[in-house]
């Protein structure tokens, strides 16, 4: 009995119980137990939330200018205070989660998609085809992530739309790299080989059967992938390349803040509050998402 007991709480079947626990059930259960991750997911439900529903949460108009009131510090009325124009800055801070959460989005959906293809591609058909991937990935990755961005904003030129494609480019050989080595250990198992026997095609292997088995590395380097991203995108937007005034963008708030640190500190701290919150609730989700997506951890 006492091991039936152990094995209903780590989410084992067990058929004499007459208990079954799906896959989802399962994660659920391990991704419970770790309280950090659901910090993270808080945090990231709260980003999104607040993403949505920015006209519906927000006190104040975004971009409305009001001089009279420049400079507030926090307070009852403006709780975040304002800007240099009197512009609320509880209101921006709420609406820049959309520029994030979209940036993130995007930009890594573009990572993912080509990253994980091109890794798909070197890891089965291997010889040539690997060798020219990996040294192309190898190459991109060599290069800091910011300065390659800059790189390509030079080439394809600046705005919001631009900075989406340049971030995704950057972070590609992520996805590439990690993919690779997973059917790299898939490629060789008993599954693929009788897939080759019955004569399936190439794609179709590589596609409906290797492809739904590397996917748990993949959701996990994306929920990371998001934190790069969003940190990429407030750097640009910090130096002038990324998203452009009035819309907001936590990167371009700290810029205007910085050179009125010792002046209105608050101009500075909330954004970049909001950056590290974000940034930390992506990243621990990504450890528990690890942790309860690894088969290897799994008692």
């Amino acid at each position: 009995m006492a091991t039936q007991d152990i094995n209903t709480m780590t989410g084992v079947s067990d058929i004499s119980l007459g208990k079954y626990y799906t896959p989802l059930q399962d994660f659920w259960f391990r991704l419970r137990q770790n309280h950090l991750a659901l910090v993270g997911l808080g945090i990231i439900t709260v980003l999104v939330i607040l993403a949505i529903f920015a006209q519906f949460i927000a006190p104040y108009d975004h971009v409305k200018m009001n001089p009279r009131v420049a400079y507030k510090p926090p307070s009852a009325q403006y709780l975040l205070g304002t800007d240099e124009y009197g512009r609320d800055l509880l209101s921006r801070v709420i609406y820049g989660s959309r520029v994030s959460l979209s940036v993130g989005i995007i930009s890594v959906s573009i990572s993912l998609l080509l990253g994980s293809f091109l890794g798909l591609l070197a890891g089965y058909f291997m010889g040539i085809v690997d060798i020219v991937l990996t040294r192309i990935m190898d190459i991109i990755i060599s290069f800091p992530a910011i300065l390659l961005a800059l790189v390509f904003i030079a080439l394809i030129g600046s705005g919001i739309d631009r900075v989406m494609v340049a971030i995704g480019l950057v972070y590609t050989p992520l996805f590439a790299r990690l993919t690779r080595g997973s059917v790299l250990a898939e490629r060789g198992k008993l599954y693929v080989e009788a897939a080759v026997m019955s004569g399936a095609k190439s794609f179709r292997i590589i596609f409906k059967h290797i492809l739904p088995n590397t996917m748990a590395p993949i959701i996990v380097q994306a929920s990371l992938a998001m934190s790069y991203a969003i940190l990429a995108e407030a750097a640009l937007s910090f130096l002038g390349l990324g998203t452009q005034p009035p819309t907001p963008s936590w990167g371009i708030m700290l810029s205007k803040g910085r050179d009125l640190i010792n002046h209105s500190p608050w101009l500075s701290i909330w954004p970049g509050l909001a950056i590290m919150l974000v940034v930390f609730g992506f990243n621990v989700l990504g450890d528990g998402l690890r942790d309860s997506l690894d088969p290897r951890l799994k008692k």
